[in-house]
């Protein structure tokens, strides 16, 4: 008798210590629109316009939420994206630690260690850079820095095509000459 009730109290401590008082777990769970529609991993997507590849994004994770008030892919593992000429040859490509789609505005945003490299070796380092899918132009309004083979540029602010050819930076702070 005495073993049962030392071996109930010891199954009820447990549970008493178990149990959480986390609001924000508790709404997760009472509310399903929360949770994302869709997860992959290892996910490649493939962006076309008139019958040609434009870009290929690759993601180790991705979470796609879709409600009424929210239409966006998350890829918190990070992404890299190849852009393509018609050729099929790789333009450019984009890497970062964090990237959000926002799927109606056909916009991704690119956080966290942005880096960004032409056909030419050009390198572009930012923390945010968007892409815009519609007019197929990246910019930013942060603080960026390029390297090329004859100089360092920084500035803030920048827009380009994909290609990363022809870029404009708003606002130069300095320039390095590699000479």
């Amino acid at each position: 008798m005495i073993k049962q009730r030392l071996f109930l109290t010891g199954w009820m401590l447990v549970l008493l210590t178990a149990c959480t008082t986390d609001t924000e777990k508790v709404t997760l769970l009472a509310e399903p629109s929360q949770l994302p529609a869709e997860t992959g991993k290892n996910i490649l997507i493939t962006y076309s316009d008139s019958g040609y590849t434009r870009a290929k994004v690759f993601a180790p994770y991705l979470e796609r939420y879709t409600t009424d008030t929210r239409n966006e892919t998350l890829m918190k593992k990070g992404i890299t994206i190849y852009f393509y000429d018609k050729e099929m040859k790789v333009d450019s490509y984009l890497k970062s630690k964090w990237a959000t789609r926002y799927d109606r505005e056909k916009k991704m945003i690119a956080r966290n260690d942005v880096v960004m490299v032409n056909k030419k070796g050009d390198t572009l380092n930012t923390e945010e850079l968007i892409w815009d899918e519609n007019t197929q132009r990246i910019y930013s309004d942060k603080f960026i820095r390029i390297t090329t083979p004859e100089e360092i540029i920084m500035g803030e602010g920048f827009e380009s095509n994909t290609a990363f050819t022809k870029y404009k930076i708003f606002s130069i702070r300095g320039t390095i000459r590699l000479d």
